[in-house]
């Protein structure tokens, strides 16, 4: 089993878990990327009990896909509660995203109504800070 992907998963659990209950949005999300990342049920159950702990993806497009997979888990109930906001963050730092780039996502985030950020407004984030 690739404990890499268990890993990134268990990240998404973590954010899910932060304001201390897990809403049916955020389960089924969490089952959906399990499924892309085919991880069966029984292996999410026991991530649900047991997350591993956090391991930053290796290139630039993996981190930021990642980030953007947990800020949408963070939003997925519609409501983003100040300690997942606060795990975002330190999550952000963790895997080298800046400050500036946290913020930006977040904010525009609530700009959408399904709080999908389209593509190229991302990579617009990421370039600002990172050209």
């Amino acid at each position: 089993m690739d404990k890499n992907k268990q890993a990134l998963l268990s990240d998404l659990i973590v954010i899910a878990k932060a304001d201390n209950k897990v809403t049916i949005e955020e389960y089924d999300f969490i089952m959906s990327i399990a499924a892309r990342m085919e991880i069966d049920s029984d292996t999410v159950k026991i991530l649900f009990e047991n997350p591993l702990p956090s391991k930053t993806p290796r290139t630039e497009f993996e981190r930021i896909t990642h980030f953007y997979k947990m800020i949408l888990m963070m939003h997925i109930d519609n409501e983003a509660d100040e300690s997942e906001i606060e795990v975002i963050r330190n999550f952000g730092l963790k895997m080298g995203i800046r400050q500036g780039v946290v913020d930006q996502m977040l904010h525009k985030m609530e700009q959408y109504e399904n709080t999908t950020i389209p593509v190229a407004e991302i990579k617009n984030i990421f370039n600002t800070y990172y050209n």
